[in-house]
């Protein structure tokens, strides 16, 4: 059963802030990411590209770094001080994880400052940091939009193969949950939490792990999500639509998603509500209900459960998969 009650430690993670995936084909992310999405390109390297959304001011939400094959870099979260980076490392020290400081982009002004990694205990590679150099907000600078007029980074979705830990380790971390999927017999398929007061800043759904499912930009309306499938299909890069658009059932939140060029999974969302007030309420949702993922009640195809983007560790080895101990769309696995 879910335990819904909210842990207070004592460090302060603000949200869910950037992600860094590894391209194999920077040109063509370039191309994909910038000038068909839209995304505003900060700067770029040899080896990577730096990209935001017009309303954020820190220098980058999105890193696309060049590598040999397609792969998760690490996933970054904002705290509110730096005394709360040095109390995530003694609490993820005491959890057996092996902490590293970093801050050798931060000379270059290319990325946050001094920042902690580390490999967190489901297998994904995280940063916390505080101070990462601002850039033109650019919200009302309208002549300036184009393609999906994104916004803002809006939160992560994660495979792992058994959620009550992720479940756990987040809630230590002063994560609340909005919302649930479970089977009929009480076993968790899919969970939301959230530290910024919406729905989410990351999920974890069940699944081969651990895996990247996909990372998500809020864009400024529901329109805009029809205009980049409009877009898409007029550059005859339909096939890139996975799934949507639509609206969820969690969340209530209008959506589409997309694949890369190298597979990664992007998803735009938009329209969910706020879940700041003390006594708000975690929302259930059976895995038998057809609404969950699809408001409309529409197919999810079975390349949205079974696909992802593999991690590498810090030490630049692929984390080995473990398989789920549930499968929403069937019910008890193992």
């Amino acid at each position: 059963m879910l335990n819904a009650s909210w842990e207070r430690p004592p460090f302060d993670i603000v949200r869910f802030a950037h992600v860094e995936l590894v391209v194999a084909d920077l040109g063509a992310a370039r191309e994909f990411y910038v000038d068909l999405l839209g995304l505003v390109l900060t700067e770029e390297t040899d080896d990577a590209l730096y990209l935001r959304g017009y309303e954020e001011r820190l220098h980058h939400s999105l890193v696309l770094r060049r590598g040999a094959e397609p792969a998760l870099g690490h996933i970054g979260y904002r705290v509110w001080s730096p005394d709360d980076l040095e109390k995530l490392a003694r609490h993820f020290e005491g959890l057996g994880c092996t902490t590293h400081w970093v801050g050798e982009e931060a000379e270059s002004g290319l990325g946050p400052g001094r920042a902690l990694r580390l490999q967190d205990p489901l297998g994904f590679p995280i940063e916390f940091f505080h101070d990462m150099r601002p850039a033109e907000r650019l919200t009302q600078r309208y002549d300036l939009y184009r393609g999906a007029n994104i916004m803002r980074i809006e939160h992560v979705n994660l495979y792992v193969p058994d959620l009550l830990p992720a479940y756990e380790l987040y809630r230590g971390l002063g994560f609340r949950c909005s919302e649930y999927i479970e089977t009929d017999d009480g076993q968790l398929c899919a969970v939301w939490l959230y530290r910024k007061p919406t729905v989410h800043d990351t999920a974890f759904t069940t699944g081969y792990g651990p895996r990247l499912h996909h990372l998500a930009y809020a864009p400024a309306d529901s329109q805009s999500i029809i205009r980049i499938c409009d877009i898409l299909a007029g550059a005859h890069r339909e096939s890139a639509i996975e799934r949507g658009p639509g609206r969820h059932g969690v969340s209530n939140a209008f959506y589409v998603y997309f694949r890369d060029p190298d597979g990664h999974r992007v998803e735009l969302y938009t329209g969910d509500y706020y879940t700041g007030d003390p006594d708000f309420e975690p929302i259930r949702w059976s895995a038998s209900d057809a609404r969950r993922r699809s408001y409309w009640a529409h197919h999810v195809p079975d390349s949205w459960y079974d696909e992802g983007t593999p991690v590498v560790s810090l030490d630049g080895r692929t984390v080995e998969l473990k398989p789920p101990v549930v499968d929403e769309r069937i019910g008890a696995v193992h």
